[in-house]
């Protein structure tokens, strides 16, 4: 019996020594990809804990651990972080060069940093729907953006400032009112977070009115009209 029991308390000792030993040697951070932090100013993310015997432990959610976020301490360089979505300031990614440092502690750890590289715009474009603009008509300014993730997203006033030379831009259409003579409109488009990003373009308003459409097969020509 007492052999027994000295077995079990051993085994208990060297538990507990193993556990003390077993510690937090390095975390990983990623973000969802498919959550469009290009445009949007939250993402989820998902962390891994690399412990000193090797084993790993992954944060529910984006990485579907049985790490919860509950019981983590986490801060971040940009932004704060709720329940695995983590909401930052774009101005601020660009004066930190996209990257955020979080700053991760959990149970019994010291604390360990982890930093994410977050997507951002590298160059912008127009993607004219007409090759001109109609009076009393009003004209999409269709603006794309490209990405260093590889994506090219449509960009509209959340993300865009404009100015033209000519009408009234009106949300994102541009209308010439039917009176005005203007031959062509200069469009510029600035990157909110990033003034110095900006593209122009000149677009030739359209002088000569639509041609009358033919009537409907079996109905008449009326009369006056050339045939």
């Amino acid at each position: 019996m007492k052999k027994h029991l000295l077995l079990i308390v051993f085994m208990l000792i060297n538990l507990l020594a193993h556990a003390q030993q077993v510690k937090a040697v390095r975390i990983n951070a990623w973000y969802d990809t498919t959550a469009i932090s290009e445009l949007y100013d939250r993402v989820p993310i998902g962390l891994q804990y690399t412990y000193s015997d090797s084993s790993t432990r992954q944060t529910a959610g984006l990485l579907q651990g049985n790490l919860r976020w509950n019981k983590i301490q986490i801060s971040s360089s940009n932004g704060q972080v709720q329940n695995g979505i983590l909401l930052f300031n774009r101005q601020q990614l660009i004066q930190q060069h996209y990257r955020i440092t979080l700053t991760v502690t959990i149970e019994n750890n010291p604390p360990l940093e982890a930093t994410i590289t977050l997507p951002h715009l590298i160059g912008m474009r127009f993607n004219h729907y007409a090759d001109s603009i109609k009076r009393d008509i009003r004209y999409y300014i269709n603006v794309e953006g490209k990405f260093s993730s590889g994506r090219v997203l449509p960009l509209d006033t959340a993300q865009l400032h404009f100015k033209t030379s000519a009408g009234q831009v009106l949300g994102q259409d541009l209308l010439i009112e039917k009176n005005d003579t203007v031959k062509t409109v200069t469009i510029d488009a600035w990157y909110k977070p990033n003034p110095d990003m900006f593209i122009h373009s000149v677009v030739p308003v359209k002088q000569m009115p639509d041609p009358d459409l033919p009537p409907p097969p079996g109905r008449p020509v009326p009369r006056g009209r050339r045939q």
